[in-house]
Protein backbone atom coordinates (compact mmCIF):
# COMPACT_ATOMS: atom_id res chain seq x y z
CA UNK A 1 0.00 0.00 0.00
CA UNK A 2 1.28 3.90 -0.42
CA UNK A 3 0.02 6.48 1.63
CA UNK A 4 -0.91 10.29 -0.14
CA UNK A 5 -0.83 13.05 2.00
CA UNK A 6 -2.25 16.07 -0.05
CA UNK A 7 -1.92 19.42 0.20
CA UNK A 8 -5.18 20.75 -1.38
CA UNK A 9 -6.36 23.98 -2.04
CA UNK A 10 -9.69 25.00 -0.68
CA UNK A 11 -11.29 25.43 -4.05
CA UNK A 12 -10.16 21.66 -5.64
CA UNK A 13 -10.66 19.96 -2.47
CA UNK A 14 -14.18 18.64 -3.62
CA UNK A 15 -12.88 17.66 -6.76
CA UNK A 16 -9.66 15.56 -5.21
CA UNK A 17 -11.93 13.78 -3.14
CA UNK A 18 -14.15 12.83 -5.63
CA UNK A 19 -11.20 11.56 -7.70
CA UNK A 20 -9.60 9.64 -4.64
CA UNK A 21 -13.06 8.29 -4.08
CA UNK A 22 -13.73 7.24 -7.48
CA UNK A 23 -10.41 5.63 -7.97
CA UNK A 24 -10.91 1.70 -7.45
CA UNK A 25 -7.92 0.42 -4.77
CA UNK A 26 -7.68 3.69 -2.03
CA UNK A 27 -9.04 2.80 1.36
CA UNK A 28 -8.44 5.27 4.74
CA UNK A 29 -9.83 8.98 2.95
CA UNK A 30 -9.45 11.57 5.18
CA UNK A 31 -10.11 15.18 5.11
CA UNK A 32 -8.82 18.01 7.41
CA UNK A 33 -9.87 21.60 6.37
CA UNK A 34 -7.97 24.39 7.01
CA UNK A 35 -5.07 22.13 8.16
CA UNK A 36 -2.72 23.11 5.44
CA UNK A 37 -1.14 26.52 5.65
CA UNK A 38 1.77 26.48 2.94
CA UNK A 39 -0.18 26.58 0.32
CA UNK A 40 -3.10 27.27 2.05
CA UNK A 41 -5.99 24.66 2.10
CA UNK A 42 -6.94 21.61 3.53
CA UNK A 43 -5.07 18.19 3.84
CA UNK A 44 -6.34 15.12 2.60
CA UNK A 45 -4.97 11.74 3.51
CA UNK A 46 -5.55 8.72 1.65
CA UNK A 47 -4.19 4.87 0.92
CA UNK A 48 -3.90 3.16 -2.01
CA UNK A 49 -2.79 -0.59 -3.07
CA UNK A 50 0.64 0.22 -5.09
CA UNK A 51 -1.06 -0.99 -8.36
CA UNK A 52 -3.63 1.62 -8.96
CA UNK A 53 -1.24 4.65 -7.30
CA UNK A 54 0.09 5.20 -10.74
CA UNK A 55 -2.84 5.84 -12.35
CA UNK A 56 -4.10 8.18 -9.35
CA UNK A 57 -1.32 10.32 -9.26
CA UNK A 58 -2.20 10.56 -12.99
CA UNK A 59 -5.44 11.41 -12.26
CA UNK A 60 -4.21 14.03 -9.49
CA UNK A 61 -1.79 15.97 -11.73
CA UNK A 62 -3.95 16.28 -14.45
CA UNK A 63 -6.10 18.34 -11.70
CA UNK A 64 -3.44 20.22 -11.38
CA UNK A 65 -2.72 19.93 -7.64
CA UNK A 66 1.17 19.19 -8.73
CA UNK A 67 1.23 22.80 -9.56
CA UNK A 68 -1.04 24.14 -7.17
CA UNK A 69 -0.87 22.21 -3.82
CA UNK A 70 1.92 19.62 -2.94
CA UNK A 71 1.33 15.13 -3.30
CA UNK A 72 3.51 13.50 -1.27
CA UNK A 73 3.97 9.49 -1.58
CA UNK A 74 5.19 6.50 0.91
CA UNK A 75 5.17 3.24 1.49
CA UNK A 76 3.28 1.80 3.88
CA UNK A 77 6.02 -1.12 5.68
CA UNK A 78 2.59 -2.64 7.49
CA UNK A 79 -1.24 -2.00 7.43
CA UNK A 80 -3.88 -3.96 9.58
CA UNK A 81 -6.98 -2.99 7.85
CA UNK A 82 -9.83 -4.93 5.99
CA UNK A 83 -10.24 -2.01 3.85
CA UNK A 84 -6.69 -2.60 2.90
CA UNK A 85 -7.02 -6.11 2.52
CA UNK A 86 -10.36 -5.11 0.04
CA UNK A 87 -8.78 -2.25 -1.71
CA UNK A 88 -5.60 -4.53 -2.69
CA UNK A 89 -7.66 -6.97 -3.84
CA UNK A 90 -9.87 -4.87 -6.04
CA UNK A 91 -6.90 -2.62 -7.64
CA UNK A 92 -6.13 -4.60 -11.17
CA UNK A 93 -2.74 -6.15 -11.26
CA UNK A 94 -0.75 -7.22 -8.29
CA UNK A 95 1.69 -4.66 -6.50
CA UNK A 96 4.94 -6.28 -7.18
CA UNK A 97 4.41 -5.79 -11.09
CA UNK A 98 3.16 -2.12 -11.05
CA UNK A 99 5.05 0.75 -11.68
CA UNK A 100 4.98 3.90 -10.61
CA UNK A 101 6.26 6.19 -13.64
CA UNK A 102 6.54 9.25 -11.30
CA UNK A 103 8.70 7.46 -8.69
CA UNK A 104 11.16 6.15 -11.02
CA UNK A 105 11.60 9.17 -13.31
CA UNK A 106 12.12 11.21 -9.43
CA UNK A 107 14.85 8.10 -8.47
CA UNK A 108 16.64 7.93 -11.84
CA UNK A 109 16.84 11.65 -12.08
CA UNK A 110 18.53 12.04 -8.93
CA UNK A 111 21.09 8.98 -9.41
CA UNK A 112 21.47 10.21 -12.59
CA UNK A 113 22.96 13.76 -11.87
CA UNK A 114 26.90 13.85 -12.33
CA UNK A 115 28.10 15.06 -8.98
CA UNK A 116 31.22 14.96 -7.04
CA UNK A 117 30.17 12.31 -5.58
CA UNK A 118 29.05 10.22 -8.27
CA UNK A 119 32.04 11.26 -9.56
CA UNK A 120 34.52 10.07 -6.36
CA UNK A 121 32.70 6.36 -6.26
CA UNK A 122 33.14 5.63 -10.01
CA UNK A 123 36.64 6.62 -9.73
CA UNK A 124 37.37 4.60 -6.34
CA UNK A 125 35.63 1.31 -8.11
CA UNK A 126 37.83 2.07 -11.19
CA UNK A 127 40.85 2.08 -9.05
CA UNK A 128 40.24 -0.66 -7.26
CA UNK A 129 39.27 -2.75 -10.50
CA UNK A 130 42.77 -1.48 -11.62
CA UNK A 131 44.29 -2.85 -8.47
CA UNK A 132 42.59 -6.33 -9.37
CA UNK A 133 43.35 -6.00 -13.33
CA UNK A 134 47.09 -5.69 -12.51
CA UNK A 135 47.40 -8.76 -9.67
CA UNK A 136 45.03 -10.59 -11.09
CA UNK A 137 42.87 -10.70 -8.33
CA UNK A 138 39.09 -11.79 -9.07
CA UNK A 139 37.77 -10.57 -5.59
CA UNK A 140 38.98 -7.03 -6.04
CA UNK A 141 37.37 -6.91 -9.48
CA UNK A 142 33.86 -8.05 -7.54
CA UNK A 143 34.41 -5.20 -5.03
CA UNK A 144 34.72 -2.68 -7.17
CA UNK A 145 31.71 -4.19 -9.60
CA UNK A 146 30.00 -3.66 -6.18
CA UNK A 147 31.15 0.08 -5.60
CA UNK A 148 30.36 1.52 -8.92
CA UNK A 149 27.27 3.91 -9.05
CA UNK A 150 26.54 3.84 -13.22
CA UNK A 151 23.95 1.83 -13.14
CA UNK A 152 22.01 5.08 -11.97
CA UNK A 153 22.68 7.01 -15.57
CA UNK A 154 22.07 3.94 -17.24
CA UNK A 155 18.32 3.31 -15.91
CA UNK A 156 18.27 7.17 -16.52
CA UNK A 157 18.53 6.97 -20.38
CA UNK A 158 16.19 3.41 -20.45
CA UNK A 159 13.60 5.92 -18.42
CA UNK A 160 13.48 8.76 -20.43
CA UNK A 161 13.64 6.92 -23.46
CA UNK A 162 10.63 5.21 -22.73
CA UNK A 163 9.39 8.52 -21.22
CA UNK A 164 10.04 10.88 -24.21
CA UNK A 165 11.97 12.94 -21.76
CA UNK A 166 14.52 14.50 -23.70
CA UNK A 167 16.38 16.57 -20.87
CA UNK A 168 16.80 13.53 -18.77
CA UNK A 169 18.48 11.74 -21.69
CA UNK A 170 21.20 14.58 -22.09
CA UNK A 171 21.66 14.84 -18.07
CA UNK A 172 22.25 10.56 -18.00
CA UNK A 173 24.81 10.86 -20.90
CA UNK A 174 26.60 13.67 -19.13
CA UNK A 175 26.96 11.82 -15.87
CA UNK A 176 27.86 8.67 -17.58
CA UNK A 177 30.64 9.99 -20.60
CA UNK A 178 31.70 12.91 -17.68
CA UNK A 179 31.69 10.90 -15.12
CA UNK A 180 33.54 7.74 -17.20
CA UNK A 181 36.33 9.97 -18.52
CA UNK A 182 37.39 11.73 -15.67
CA UNK A 183 37.68 7.92 -13.32
CA UNK A 184 39.54 6.47 -16.26
CA UNK A 185 42.07 9.90 -16.21
CA UNK A 186 42.23 9.08 -12.78
CA UNK A 187 42.77 5.84 -12.62
CA UNK A 188 45.71 5.97 -14.83
CA UNK A 189 47.00 8.78 -12.94
CA UNK A 190 46.85 6.38 -10.22
CA UNK A 191 48.68 3.94 -12.11
CA UNK A 192 51.63 5.80 -12.98
CA UNK A 193 51.50 6.99 -9.14
CA UNK A 194 52.14 2.95 -8.35
CA UNK A 195 54.23 2.36 -11.19
CA UNK A 196 56.38 5.23 -10.21
CA UNK A 197 57.31 3.36 -6.35
CA UNK A 198 57.66 -0.15 -7.72
CA UNK A 199 54.19 -1.35 -7.02
CA UNK A 200 52.85 -1.69 -10.73
CA UNK A 201 54.65 -2.39 -14.03
CA UNK A 202 53.89 -3.20 -17.16
CA UNK A 203 55.09 -7.27 -17.33
CA UNK A 204 51.86 -7.46 -14.72
CA UNK A 205 49.53 -6.23 -17.25
CA UNK A 206 51.21 -8.38 -20.49
CA UNK A 207 50.94 -11.15 -18.01
CA UNK A 208 48.41 -14.41 -18.68
CA UNK A 209 45.95 -13.17 -16.09
CA UNK A 210 43.46 -15.99 -15.70
CA UNK A 211 41.27 -14.30 -13.71
CA UNK A 212 41.10 -11.07 -15.23
CA UNK A 213 41.87 -11.30 -18.91
CA UNK A 214 38.53 -11.72 -20.21
CA UNK A 215 37.69 -7.97 -19.23
CA UNK A 216 39.45 -6.86 -22.39
CA UNK A 217 38.09 -10.00 -24.10
CA UNK A 218 34.76 -9.50 -25.27
CA UNK A 219 32.25 -11.84 -26.93
CA UNK A 220 28.85 -12.04 -27.23
CA UNK A 221 28.26 -13.66 -23.99
CA UNK A 222 29.08 -10.29 -22.59
CA UNK A 223 26.10 -8.83 -24.15
CA UNK A 224 24.06 -11.57 -23.00
CA UNK A 225 24.92 -11.23 -19.18
CA UNK A 226 24.73 -6.99 -19.59
CA UNK A 227 21.48 -7.78 -21.09
CA UNK A 228 19.98 -10.15 -18.66
CA UNK A 229 21.69 -7.82 -15.71
CA UNK A 230 19.83 -5.10 -17.16
CA UNK A 231 16.56 -6.88 -16.81
CA UNK A 232 17.03 -7.57 -13.19
CA UNK A 233 18.62 -4.02 -12.24
CA UNK A 234 15.36 -2.33 -14.32
CA UNK A 235 12.98 -5.00 -12.34
CA UNK A 236 14.45 -4.22 -8.98
CA UNK A 237 13.57 -0.56 -9.39
CA UNK A 238 10.51 -0.86 -10.34
CA UNK A 239 9.20 -3.32 -7.96
CA UNK A 240 11.64 -1.04 -5.17
CA UNK A 241 13.21 -4.46 -4.65
CA UNK A 242 16.67 -2.58 -4.03
CA UNK A 243 18.87 -5.38 -3.07
CA UNK A 244 18.85 -6.89 -6.56
CA UNK A 245 21.21 -4.10 -7.60
CA UNK A 246 23.91 -5.51 -5.72
CA UNK A 247 23.59 -8.69 -8.06
CA UNK A 248 23.60 -6.74 -11.01
CA UNK A 249 26.82 -4.18 -10.07
CA UNK A 250 28.55 -7.54 -9.70
CA UNK A 251 27.29 -9.31 -12.89
CA UNK A 252 28.83 -7.06 -15.55
CA UNK A 253 32.29 -5.75 -16.29
CA UNK A 254 31.74 -2.33 -16.89
CA UNK A 255 34.06 -0.61 -14.38
CA UNK A 256 36.71 -3.05 -14.74
CA UNK A 257 36.83 -2.32 -18.35
CA UNK A 258 37.25 1.14 -17.65
CA UNK A 259 39.97 0.60 -15.33
CA UNK A 260 41.47 -2.19 -18.18
CA UNK A 261 41.73 0.37 -20.69
CA UNK A 262 42.98 3.20 -18.39
CA UNK A 263 46.29 1.21 -17.43
CA UNK A 264 46.40 -0.06 -20.77
CA UNK A 265 46.10 3.46 -22.32
CA UNK A 266 49.13 4.05 -20.01
CA UNK A 267 51.26 1.73 -20.67
CA UNK A 268 50.54 1.91 -25.07
CA UNK A 269 49.11 -1.76 -25.19
CA UNK A 270 46.65 -0.16 -27.40
CA UNK A 271 44.73 -4.33 -27.98
CA UNK A 272 43.89 -4.29 -24.57
CA UNK A 273 42.67 -0.67 -24.65
CA UNK A 274 40.69 -1.32 -28.13
CA UNK A 275 39.41 -4.85 -26.38
CA UNK A 276 38.33 -3.23 -22.58
CA UNK A 277 36.67 -0.25 -24.99
CA UNK A 278 34.91 -2.92 -26.85
CA UNK A 279 34.07 -4.73 -23.72
CA UNK A 280 32.67 -1.24 -22.25
CA UNK A 281 30.16 -0.58 -24.79
CA UNK A 282 28.98 -4.16 -24.94
CA UNK A 283 27.66 -4.10 -21.48
CA UNK A 284 26.41 -0.13 -21.48
CA UNK A 285 24.91 -0.77 -24.35
CA UNK A 286 22.83 -4.27 -23.46
CA UNK A 287 22.30 -2.75 -19.98
CA UNK A 288 20.37 0.05 -21.66
CA UNK A 289 18.58 -2.06 -24.47
CA UNK A 290 17.34 -4.45 -21.91
CA UNK A 291 15.85 -1.37 -19.60
CA UNK A 292 14.29 0.03 -22.45
CA UNK A 293 12.53 -3.01 -23.39
CA UNK A 294 11.76 -4.39 -19.98
CA UNK A 295 10.34 -0.88 -19.34
CA UNK A 296 8.07 -1.32 -22.49
CA UNK A 297 6.93 -4.32 -21.72
CA UNK A 298 5.95 -3.70 -18.09
CA UNK A 299 4.00 -0.34 -19.45
CA UNK A 300 1.90 -2.74 -22.12
CA UNK A 301 1.48 -5.05 -19.45
CA UNK A 302 -0.07 -2.77 -17.06
CA UNK A 303 -2.24 -1.15 -19.86
CA UNK A 304 -3.34 -4.67 -20.53
CA UNK A 305 -4.14 -5.32 -16.66
CA UNK A 306 -5.88 -1.98 -16.67
CA UNK A 307 -8.13 -2.58 -19.90
CA UNK A 308 -9.17 -6.32 -18.93
CA UNK A 309 -10.02 -5.11 -15.44
CA UNK A 310 -12.65 -1.82 -16.70
CA UNK A 311 -15.35 -3.44 -17.54
CA UNK A 312 -15.81 -5.20 -14.21
CA UNK A 313 -15.30 -1.87 -12.75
Amino acid sequence: MLHLRLNVPADLTDEVVRTLEATVGTAHLAVVPGASRNPAGDLVLCDVAREAGDELLGSLRALGLDRSGAIAVEHIDLSLSKRAEKAEAEAPGEGVDAVLWEQLADATHEESTLTVTYVAFLAIATMLAACGVMLDNAILIVGAMAVGPEFGPLAGISTALVQRAPGLVWRSLTALVVGFAAAMLLTAGFGWLLDQVGLFDKAMLEADRPNTAFIWKPDWMSFVVAFLAGVAGTLSLTSAKSGALIGVAISVTTVPAAANAAMAFSYKEYAQTWGSSGQLLANLGGIVLAGVLTLLTQKSFLASVRRRRTPAR
